[in-house]
């Protein structure tokens, strides 16, 4: 699965990654970025994730860009026994693409065009 985080330059981009559990036992994950640019890309609120039975989660990933070339980074997310019980290792692919650009602010000058 791919996620995409498209956005304006320098703008800061969260998207949420939904888990599923369909076991009667809970799972926990840790979860890890890496690649070329995951440095770009961050879990705001720590990398351990716990899936009750039965039930979902989601994890939050931003990525704020730096530079106009796409980003490219992945999100693993490796199960952590509880109970006897593990999940399967979980990736996803992060991908970034910069749409626009928005200044920083507008400067005027004013000077002449030619001098003597």
């Amino acid at each position: 699965k791919t996620v995409e985080f498209t956005g304006a330059f320098h703008a800061t981009i969260v998207k949420k990654v939904h888990l599923k559990n369909p076991s009667i036992k809970t799972l926990m994950y840790n979860a890890t970025l890496v690649g070329r640019e995951a440095d770009d890309f961050s879990l705001p609120e720590g990398n351990t994730v716990i899936i009750p039975p039965k039930g979902q989660a989601s994890v939050n990933v931003e990525f704020t860009s730096r530079f106009l070339h796409p980003a490219e980074a992945m999100l693993l997310l490796i199960s952590k026994t509880v109970g006897g019980i593990g999940g399967a290792t979980l990736t996803f692919s992060l991908k970034s693409k910069i749409t626009h650009i928005e200044p920083a602010g507008i400067l005027k000058c004013k000077s002449p065009c030619y001098e003597l």
